[in-house]
């Protein structure tokens, strides 16, 4: 099974038949994705499942609907065991950010954290659950795939936030303040927290 998210609202990767309640099914192999992602958008349905009888195909098939924008992020831990935020577009989230050509999908993690936030010594210590979200740009959907890493750092230097990227804060926040982050920022961040 596997999670996509459409704003909040999932669209659920499964082999399994339910009877639909506050979810509509549709077959993966014929469904309409742009029918799909109004529906949710426009509808009070909590989500959508696409169905497959090939667990192993479920992904492969799904990601062939749209085009893909792969990406790197980080989880990162300071010396305090605080998290680093970012907030853009009115929203707290994780650093993360496109993979440049040729470059490993861990650099990529790297990279993106230390321009999005300008914390250095960031070291990799495992690799987090990739995640799934539809977004709109130019008026074309995408897929964008999601590759994050739990990071560490004893970095404690000024955080710059990359305006030029729309991001307002950079900043450390305890597990308090992490939480009430949470509550204004994407289901796929919250599935990593």
């Amino acid at each position: 099974m596997y999670t996509i998210y459409v704003g909040d609202k999932p669209i659920i990767l499964t082999t399994k038949v339910e009877k639909e309640t506050n979810f509509k099914s549709f077959l993966l192999k014929s469904v309409n994705i742009g029918k799909v992602i109004k529906t949710l958008n426009k509808t009070d349905l909590q989500a959508v499942h696409l169905l497959h009888h090939n667990p192993d195909k479920l992904l492969k098939h799904f990601l062939k609907l749209l085009p893909n924008v792969v990406a790197g992020g980080g989880k990162v831990y300071n010396d305090k065991g605080e998290v680093l935020f970012i907030y853009r577009n009115g929203k707290w989230d994780l650093p993360k950010g496109k993979t440049e050509p040729k470059e490993s999908i861990e650099d990529s993690a790297i990279r993106e954290v230390e321009e999005e936030t300008g914390v250095k010594g960031l070291k990799i210590s495992k690799a987090l659950p990739t995640t799934y979200h539809i977004f709109k740009r130019n008026g074309r959907h995408k897929i964008k795939i999601t590759y994050w890493f739990e990071m560490s750092t004893s970095f404690d230097g000024r955080l710059y936030p990359e305006k030029s990227e729309g991001i307002t804060k950079a900043k450390w926040l305890d597990e308090k303040d992490s939480q009430k982050a949470l509550e204004n920022s994407y289901a796929n961040i919250r599935v990593l927290m």
